[in-house]
């Protein structure tokens, strides 16, 4: 009989929690199955059976269990069963079997009569189609009967529930979500947090798209997206304001002279932010190749801990749900996060002259505590001037060098 004990998902994890069993006890399982989902306050991640046998689960979904704890036993010497048949064609006998109920008749229409207090039948359609009880509407008609004009000017008491569904659902938080919510109250109750916005005009990179990113794409097989010209835009601006990458680490400043960066994406589980390693040391190929295989691996469920452990600055990006303008919380340690949002066509004055332009709003929300109105201002004017002058400012005057073409 074999122990499966919960394995260590990471450095500094010591408890997580089942998530969802995905066998039953009894079962068969495989060895490398999936037998569980396990969350840690920093990811969900699967648990693979240890060995093949007949498994009996040790502990229910919900329960917190320490690493190292039993969860399940795997009886390795039980014989693999084979597939029972046949149960679909037994229940069928049995319903063929079971004497069929005869319906009865319905007894022969009456004449009706209404009653006090009993609505017409175009009365009734209107208060059904209103929602309204029939016994809160007082009738003028004949012996008390709710006419067609009685149902048309009654109004729902305040309060009254309509006809539609008004079931609830409580269901545990995960233990993901709970950490998650816990940073982020602890984000705003414990740090200086204001948030400071700009506009950028992204015609520059319409155009540079437009003309590069099927050469791009059919070279590299990765898109040219907006990620890698905000990641870079951000880690020049980094170079010039080092006070946004840095973290207080209690009456000491820690500064860093590498860019990790978070992405913030959004997974099966919820959001997740795994980070880019020494972004000042990618390429646009660089960044998309490797925005892509986080963003895959969060979608499939694959990330792991170390991958989301980090990062000296984070990127998050709303636009792509349609936010128009929001202000970014904090990642702690991090001491500053850049919100993307989406981009609109929108009026604005060049040169004296009104003209359309596809205009995207951005944030930055900061730690006042370290970061000085000077810093974040100066630091998100200058995101905003390199994707306006994205050739000169990231591409050091030239395109086709710059994207490896």
């Amino acid at each position: 009989m074999l122990e499966m004990k919960v394995p260590s998902p990471g450095e500094s994890i010591t408890e997580v929690e089942i998530a969802q069993w995905l066998v039953e006890t009894g079962d068969w399982v495989e060895k490398d199955q999936a037998i569980a989902e396990v969350d840690s306050d920093k990811a969900t991640l699967e648990l693979p059976a240890e060995a093949s046998g007949i498994i009996t689960l040790q502990a229910e979904e919900g329960d917190a269990v320490e690493v190292g704890q039993v969860v399940c036993l795997i009886d390795t010497d039980a014989a693999k069963p084979e597939g029972a048949g046949g149960d679909s064609s037994a229940k069928e006998e049995k319903q063929e079997a079971a004497p069929k109920k005869e319906k009865k008749a319905a007894p022969a229409s009456e004449s009706k009569t209404y009653a006090t207090g009993t609505p017409s039948p175009a009365a009734k359609k209107i208060l059904d189609e209103k929602g309204i009880d029939v016994g809160s509407v007082k009738g003028t008609g004949r012996d008390g009967r709710i006419t067609k004009d009685d149902a048309v000017k009654a109004t729902p008491s305040m309060g009254t529930p309509g006809q539609g569904s008004r079931g609830s659902e409580r269901k545990k938080l995960s233990m993901l979500r709970r950490k998650v919510a816990e940073r982020l109250v602890s984000a705003k109750n414990e740090t200086a947090m204001l948030t400071t916005f700009n506009e950028v005009d992204m015609s520059p990179i319409f155009a540079l798209r437009k003309e590069y990113k099927e050469t791009f794409k059919a070279k590299h097989g990765v898109s040219l997206g907006f990620m890698s010209f905000f990641t870079l835009a951000v880690v020049r601006a980094l170079e010039l304001y080092p006070d946004v990458n840095s973290m207080i680490d209690g009456d000491y400043k820690i500064t860093y002279d590498f860019k990790d960066i978070s992405i913030a994406v959004s997974g099966p589980k919820g959001l997740m932010v795994p980070v880019i390693r020494n972004a000042e040391n990618l390429t646009f190929r660089g960044v998309e190749a490797e925005v892509k295989r986080l963003a895959i691996r969060a979608r499939d469920g694959e990330i792991t801990v170390d991958e989301m452990t980090g990062g000296t600055f984070t990127i998050s990006n709303g636009g792509v749900f349609g936010s128009m303008l929001s202000t970014p919380i904090i990642n702690p340690p991090q001491s500053g996060i850049l919100g993307m949002h989406n981009i609109v066509e929108r009026p604005v004055a060049i040169d004296g002259k009104v003209e359309i332009r596809p205009i995207m709003y951005v944030a930055l929300s900061y730690d006042h505590r370290i970061i000085d109105g000077r810093e974040s201002v100066g630091f998100l004017v200058a995101v905003k001037e390199a994707l306006e002058n994205p050739t000169e400012l990231l591409m050091n005057g030239d395109v086709k060098k710059a994207l490896e073409l």
